[in-house]
């Protein structure tokens, strides 16, 4: 060893030093493409070994990866994996670029721009385009002209429907591009509508808190409380963009032009049948629907939802040596049942009932 290569402790501390070892997975980090191998790029962010970025971590199509990421050029990467075992991060460009894109296609939603999409498969139900990079669905019912034949490379105007990066969820319409409605055009129908009116729709778009189904020209809004009797998460429990529906308008507000709508109030009501058939103290059998940190509810009628307390369970399970989960059935009885309240209590022992 050379007396060059010597180097002292203190040197060599300091020279770690010079290393960021607070990466981990998730980082977003810049790097600068040092150079490629068989599996993609190597990238120095700065750590003690070159990290890696394969080439379905950096490419969308079929360009080479020396045209995506330079050699030389600095990028933004985020970190997908920790160290393997060669001391190596996994990095990624593509799902940083598509993160940008997200945000920029939400703000395409928001303003209700045009966009063009290319077509990248023909698949039952409707067309796989892809936009800025990111692959949406448009439905069949969201297509201008159904019988019309596309092909793959085409390109087709489109808006937003709806968008969620955490699902990767992304559908198109084609026919919204074309059928605005004039201010005329809206104002005769809320002239047209009544509440308690029960009308034909088509499901367009969805939220968290609702589905948006188009009445003839006006998008009315149908609450996730206004879906099912049942309790739903989300509107695509039940729906899908495009099912004709019949709904009942529950309200109008022509200042603001918005239509609320209900879909549940066209079917009985399973709570009044429920108080007919349900009594306090007799076995049921039911099926669990959801569990939660509380218990878990368990529908017991069609349309009627009970709750075994968290205690319950426990019990239910000690005496029964299994944990139930979603779509058992359970057998209990019927501790309380409170119809006005729309409230039932189960538990896993028969209760003493007091006589009147």
């Amino acid at each position: 060893m050379t007396k060059n290569e010597i180097c002292s402790n203190d040197e060599f501390e300091a020279l770690l030093s010079k290393y960021d070892y607070n990466f981990k997975k998730g980082d977003l980090v810049n790097g600068i493409v040092s150079g490629y191998d068989s599996n993609g790029a190597l990238v120095d962010i700065g750590a003690k070994n070159t990290a890696s970025v394969s080439y379905k971590e950096a490419v969308s199509d079929n360009s080479p990866i020396e045209q995506i990421l330079e050699k030389g050029k600095k990028y933004e990467f985020l970190i997908i994996s920790d160290e393997d075992d060669n001391g190596r991060m996994q990095l990624s460009s593509l799902k940083v670029q598509q993160a940008y894109t997200w945000k920029e296609l939400e703000k395409v939603k928001d303003a209700d721009e045009i966009i063009l999409g290319e077509v990248s498969s023909i698949v039952k139900g409707g067309l796989m385009v892809m936009v800025s990079n990111i692959k949406g669905f448009v439905p069949s019912s969201q297509l201008k002209n159904k019988e019309q034949e596309y092909n793959v490379g085409d390109k087709i105007e489109l808006k937003i429907l709806t968008l969620d990066a955490s699902q990767s969820s992304f559908i198109l319409s084609n026919k919204k591009v074309y059928s605005e409605t004039s201010e005329e055009e809206v104002e005769n129908i809320f002239n047209t509508v009544e509440q308690g009116q029960v009308v034909k729709g088509e499901v367009v778009r969805m939220a968290d808190f609702g589905a948006f189904v188009d009445i003839g020209g006006v998008d009315g809004l149908l609450p996730l409380s206004q879906i099912s009797w049942k309790w739903i998460d989300h509107p695509s429990d039940l729906l899908n963009i495009g099912d004709k529906i019949e709904v009942e308008i529950i309200s109008i507000d022509k200042d603001k032009k918005r239509i609320s709508l209900s879909l549940k109030s066209l079917v009985p009501d399973p709570w009044i049948e429920a108080e007919k058939n349900i009594k306090e103290g007799e076995l049921t059998e039911g099926i669990i629907t959801r569990i939660k940190p509380f218990g878990a509810f368990v529908e017991v009628y069609p349309g009627v939802e009970a709750l075994l307390s968290q205690n319950e369970l426990i019990a239910y399970e000690n005496e029964n040596n299994k944990i139930p989960v979603i779509g058992d059935k359970i057998n209990t009885y019927i501790l309380k049942f409170n119809p006005q309240d729309r409230r039932i209590a189960l538990g896993i022992k028969q209760p003493e009932l007091t006589e009147v």
